[in-house]
């Protein structure tokens, strides 16, 4: 790791530079009192159209919002257990509930780490992670009248599995061999998904 001292903020300008360079064309940006966000829409193998929104503080972190379901009813405590369950298996994103009860899926980056290659990869690991955890999460998806049907097969080489593909030896731990089955998520401990049922 290199001791040569990182920036102590980050430009939107340098934000907008690296997503052009991974590939990445957000749908919208916004900016409000100092603070820039940018719209992303990335398909997975099987999760499509997931929206992540980047939000930059210049001088603290960007931030990698994902909404992953429509808001969940607080009545299903299976649900929240589900989340926390994933929490403790994942490294370095991290599942929260918002104001409206909705899903999402962060990744925080701190502006000293900020750079392309932490962006890429903290955005391939949120495509990753929707494609490993959706067949459990289908039922939101559907309750909330979102999509559940894979992407079609024109984006299967888009930015998201690009993104997925670039950053693989990273991701191994969330990634499945190829022509495993799409069922369960690997590497999971076995009995896990049985409290949820």
């Amino acid at each position: 790791m290199s001791t040569a001292p990182r920036a102590a903020s980050v430009a939107p300008d340098a934000v907008e530079a690296w997503l052009a360079e991974l590939g990445l064309v957000p749908a919208e940006r916004a900016d409000r009192e100092g603070i820039t966000s940018w719209d992303l829409v990335l398909d997975g193998r099987r999760r499509a159209s997931l929206r992540i929104t980047l939000i930059l503080d210049p001088s603290l972190a960007l931030i990698c919002w994902a909404h992953y379901a429509p808001p969940i009813n607080d009545s299903f405590r299976r649900s929240y257990r589900k989340l926390l369950r994933w929490n403790d298996e994942l490294p370095f994103v991290k599942f929260s509930i918002g104001e409206d009860e909705r899903p999402l899926l962060v990744a925080e980056i701190p502006v000293a780490l900020v750079d392309r290659e932490s962006l890429g990869l903290a955005l391939a690991r949120q495509v990753a992670v929707a494609d490993r955890f959706h067949a459990e999460s289908v039922e939101w998806l559907k309750a909330g009248g979102w999509s559940t049907d894979p992407p079609p097969t024109a984006s299967t080489d888009g930015p998201g599995l690009r993104l997925v593909a670039r950053y693989a030896i990273d991701l191994a731990e969330l990634l499945e061999p190829p022509g495993a089955s799409s069922g369960g998520a690997p590497g999971v401990a076995g009995g896990a998904q049985g409290e949820d049922a």
